[in-house]
């Protein structure tokens, strides 16, 4: 008998004559069934090592400004009565203000939490009938008052309720944080009334919700107001901030019960958790370290910041050597930023930002790199589960924190908006840059300690994603590439959906939603740092010598001029032939498929994986060493040449992209023990 892990303490039995094919697909099934991170825990994850970072302070010094010191970050400034005068005296100024205190108003007077709701996971919060995110609103839905851009009507069910309640708190923190600053800017007390008696409410009802314990992430089951611990942090978060601001205002009696019924046994559930190097855990110990400076508590503080898997510990084993966060998705860059913002601010207003120096610098980075990985649209690569694609630079971000992270783009843009951060903390005009600044040129670069690389020459731009660094948040994509022709989008990662839905584990995390080699319609099972085996200014060539049990595959990207090249290989080593094929997702559309192509009403049988079955209108034919076609995009019709020794079977369908954009699909398969396709786009007239 062969015995597969099956997610748990049982075993999958097999017969020892069982066909190999569906081996490797049912041996695919449960990897992908196994819990993630953000889903569950991780495939066999080792501890990450401890990424050299030189100098942090003196990388993309043509972004950031200096202080006389040489110094990037800068002390965070609350000027109250300097912000109360501009509200009064410039008239743009107090229009905006008068638009703050109407939206916070309209919620004061309409929104109320109940102990009695109980907060579920915000990615269940999807039409189960295509997966697309359902539109938030501020009232409590109704039997049938939830609807997606693309499903109008869904039935609300107590996990929609749930994963609604999650939303609707995360809001109401936002304007309890809203309220304190009107009162800190007006001194009108009905702001700090409001925004205090919330804070009593959620210390005076804290042990009344149950520790949740979701199906989907039981090893994070340490959360009561919000549904997971991650929610939890990032709402406890926006607690001490509404408590810092309010300041005076609140009695010694009323801030110790938010300390004793609250903060501190927030603290201590938000350290039983996540002990270890992830985004969510920079989250939970960068509000633990926020309780610790508001409650003066220098315990809490070691354990949220030096403690092993502390602040520090998060930062020297999570970013790597390139500046990028070690989990690849590269929304997970701005979001460890975003997690850990408060606290350096809070530790540079309390004179405790000296013990934060290298890692605030360090994180400065990772809010600057991949703006050196974007596409001329300023679209940037999406490796690993990120949701849909981001661009760079992230304006709203860069902004949003030029008061700690001054750099002349996010100085520039704060100058020119209204915010609060603008508004208690403007920048100095001596520093503001005359014009909006430009982003230094994107140029070929290894990514190695990340497990990437960038190719640009001429009209083509190529993303190579080889390898994965840890099993949190992997998607069967080692070897995927992304690629654009000057401005036109021509292949590209499809992100993914909410974890809730079907399709996560169905579609998106599989090897048939990206560019790359399958064996028996399975793609990379389980996660590898892969192999770099070539970089230069026009060519990147990587393998993965363990891209399954007992498979290797590797691919190499050209740039020639005009064209694009793409040479990628399959091998498997068990000895037995096999369905060896090959994907290519493509944004334009076929001119026209030859005549030989037949219209295949069952692409789900194509093989024993579920993938197959979310593509729509496939046609198939049989080929012979090459197949060409025209391939139609918006600027430019680029001539697509596959070749593939010998006899292969090619279909054409319409796939999922992310929701609810579909784009297609050419899926190449061949039958035996190795192959290698060659494909080459080239336009195939002049672009317009």
């Amino acid at each position: 008998m062969i015995k597969l892990p099956a997610g748990g303490t049982d075993s999958l039995q097999l017969p020892v004559n069982y066909p190999m094919r569906w081996i490797l697909s049912l041996l695919a099934l449960t990897l992908v069934t196994l819990p993630l991170p953000g889903a569950g825990e991780a495939i066999a994850n080792p501890p990450p090592v401890v990424f050299p970072k030189d100098h942090p302070g003196a990388v993309y010094p043509e972004l950031k400004i200096y202080d006389a010191q040489g110094n990037p970050i800068r002390v965070p400034q609350e000027d109250w009565v300097g912000a109360a005068q501009r509200a009064i005296t410039d008239p743009a100024w107090a229009k905006w203000v008068a638009n703050q205190r109407g939206d916070v108003d309209n919620w004061m007077a309409k929104r109320r939490d109940k102990v009695e709701w109980v907060a579920g996971w915000f990615h269940d919060f999807v039409s189960p009938k295509d997966a697309s995110e359902l539109i938030f609103t501020a009232d409590e839905p109704g039997p049938d008052s939830l609807m997606s851009r693309s499903d109008p009507k869904v039935k609300l069910t107590p996990k929609l309720h749930a994963a609604w309640v999650q939303f609707f708190r995360q809001e109401h923190a936002n304007k309890m944080f809203a309220a304190a600053r009107l009162y800190r800017l007006t001194r009108e007390k009905r702001y700090a009334d409001w925004a205090a008696t919330w804070l009593d409410f959620y210390a005076d009802n804290y042990l009344r919700w149950p520790l949740n314990n979701p199906e989907h992430n039981s090893h994070d089951a340490t959360s009561r107001i919000m549904g997971q611990a991650l929610d939890e942090a990032v709402v406890v978060s926006l607690y001490v901030q509404t408590a810092r601001t309010l300041g005076d205002y609140v009695t010694p009696v009323r801030r110790q019960h938010w300390i004793d019924a609250l903060f501190k046994p927030e603290a201590d559930l938000l350290q039983r958790t996540r002990q270890s190097i992830h985004n969510i855990a920079c989250w939970q110990r960068s509000t633990v370290g926020q309780i610790a400076l508001y409650t003066n508590d220098d315990d809490l503080w070691k354990q949220a910041v030096i403690n092993p898997n502390g602040i520090h510990d998060q930062i020297a084993r999570g970013v790597t050597s390139d500046y990028l966060w070690y989990e690849q998705s590269l929304h997970y860059n701005g979001y460890v930023v975003t997690a850990l913002t408060p606290l350096f601010t809070y530790a540079q207003m309390e004179g405790r930002g000296a013990e934060l120096r290298e890692d605030m610098m360090t994180i400065e980075n990772l809010m600057l790199t991949p703006a050196e990985m974007r596409f001329p649209t300023g679209q940037l690569p999406n490796p690993a589960d990120g949701g849909k694609a981001e661009y760079a630079p992230d304006t709203a971000h860069w902004t949003s924190v030029a008061p700690l992270f001054p750099t002349k783009y996010g100085v520039y843009q704060l100058a020119h908006q209204k915010s609060w951060a603008a508004l208690l903390d403007p920048p100095d005009p001596a520093a503001v840059p005359a014009e909006k600044p430009d982003l230094p040129e994107v140029i070929s670069r290894s990514f190695e300690s990340s497990r990437m690389a960038v190719v640009r020459r001429g009209p083509w731009q190529v993303y190579l994603h080889y390898g994965q660094l840890t099993g949190s948040h992997v998607q069967a994509e080692a070897l995927n590439f992304e690629a654009f022709f000057n401005d036109t989008d021509v292949t590209h990662d499809a992100g993914t959906v909410g974890y809730g839905s079907p399709m996560f584990k169905e579609y998106y995390e599989t090897g048939v939603c990206h560019n790359v080699p399958l064996i028996d319609g399975i793609g990379q099972i389980s996660w590898n740092r892969g192999r770099l085996d070539r970089f230069t200014a026009s060519s990147v060539s990587a393998s993965q010598p363990q891209y399954q049990p007992k498979a290797h595959a590797s691919r190499t990207l050209t740039i020639d001029g005009a064209s694009l090249m793409d040479t990628v290989h399959i091998a498997a080593t068990d000895g037995h032939p096999h369905a060896l094929a090959f994907l290519l997702h493509l944004m334009g559309k076929v001119d026209q498929l030859p005549a030989s192509f037949v219209r295949d009403p069952n692409p789900e049988r194509i093989q024993p994986v579920p993938g197959f079955k979310y593509w729509r209108d496939a046609s198939r034919a049989t080929f012979h060493d090459q197949v060409e076609f025209n391939v139609v995009f918006d600027k430019i019709t680029l001539h697509v040449i596959f070749e593939l020794p010998g006899d292969f079977t090619i279909w054409h369908a319409s796939a999922p992209d992310l929701l609810p954009r579909r784009r297609e699909v050419f899926y190449l398969e061949t039958h035996g023990q190795d192959a290698t396709l060659k494909t080459t786009l080239q336009p195939a007239a002049p672009a317009r």
